[in-house]
């Protein structure tokens, strides 16, 4: 497998197949990886197999995905309130654990922490029931439309609490990152549920709360596809005010509602993905993050493609600069 450059890979991908650590970071790198995403299923046990290899050069590690490494407390997984916990000593619990993973990354040499900032707690079967509605009826259907505008006013009528306690949490992690000189910058992640949060509007919201801070967004293209089908927001439009605080990207694409495929080959549709070429390009870290089912073979066609597509931007622009 060629060498894959600056694009990273995340652990993701094996972490659940492949148990021994060393044997999942050998993995990846062949592949052509050495970038690696550690994701937040990495527990401490596994960390002292990946060490020795991140310290001899083996691999780099781009970035750390919160919570890290992992905690079995569902409290602090990814699909929970997180940042914007009402319950004050769990917030701060979130905070430090936050900022454990920034000791983390800094002690790698990572760049970045991918954040899950929290969510507006809505039934989990709610959610459920707008994505049937989505496979049976279609978003133009009636049903639709009014399931959906009934959790939309939830979400809106309860979000914004939960957005000023995560904008405090992001600044107070940022502050005890700053006062422990650790240097890296957090990204809040575009989600893989519609009640979870940021939508766009809502990460912009935080970013420009704390302007200055070393906070931007983690454009995770296939969750943001799921939530542009589903009519959260506008995955391309909305993205102009946001262009210039991309922390990372997570790459994959989304059939339906189902994410985690390789971009251009699971989908067989060679330009839809085109419309998120620009986030990735703008990127200061660009991960694939793929399911299982990836196969390797797969995984080289796909970024062959991408790849290719991105390097024909660049000679687009730089003729058009001529």
């Amino acid at each position: 497998m060629r060498d894959k450059g600056e694009f990273s890979f995340s652990t993701c991908w094996n972490i659940k197949r492949q148990p021994d650590a060393r044997a999942m970071i050998e993995e990846i790198v062949n592949l052509g990886f050495r970038r690696v995403e550690l994701n937040y299923n990495v527990t401490q046990r596994m960390l002292k197999d990946i060490e020795p290899m991140i310290e001899c050069g083996k691999i780099v590690v781009s970035s750390v995905h919160n919570t890290f490494p992992h905690t079995a407390d569902p409290d602090y997984g990814t699909d929970s309130m997180l940042l914007g916990f009402a319950d004050e000593t769990k917030r701060k619990k979130a905070v430090e654990l936050l900022v454990g993973s920034a000791e983390y990354a800094h002690r790698y040499g990572a760049e970045a922490v991918v954040v899950h900032p929290g969510e507006v707690p809505i039934d989990h079967a709610d959610v459920k029931m707008l994505e049937k509605l989505y496979h049976e009826q279609g978003t133009e259907s009636e049903v639709y439309l009014q399931a959906w505008r009934l959790f939309l006013e939830q979400r809106e009528r309860e979000a914004e609490s939960y957005l000023k306690r995560i904008a405090v949490s992001l600044e107070e992690a940022c502050e005890a990152s700053e006062s422990r000189g650790l240097n890296v910058s957090f990204g809040i992640e575009t989600r893989s549920r519609p009640n979870q949060i940021p939508t766009l509007a809502e990460a912009k919201n935080v970013i420009d709360r704390l302007r200055g801070a070393p906070v931007g967004i983690w454009y995770d293209t296939g969750h943001a596809i799921m939530m542009d089908r589903l009519g959260l927001y506008d995955s391309v439009g909305e993205m102009n005010g946001l262009m210039d605080h991309i922390v990372g990207v997570h790459i994959h694409e989304t059939i339906g509602l189902s994410d985690h495929w390789c971009p251009y080959v699971h989908s067989g549709d060679r330009e839809f993905y085109d419309a998120y070429l620009p986030m990735i390009e703008r990127a200061k870290v660009k991960v694939y993050e793929l399911k299982a089912a990836c196969l390797p073979d797969e995984i080289e066609e796909s970024h062959r493609l991408l790849s290719t597509k991105l390097a024909a931007r660049g000679r687009e622009r730089d003729h058009a600069n001529y």
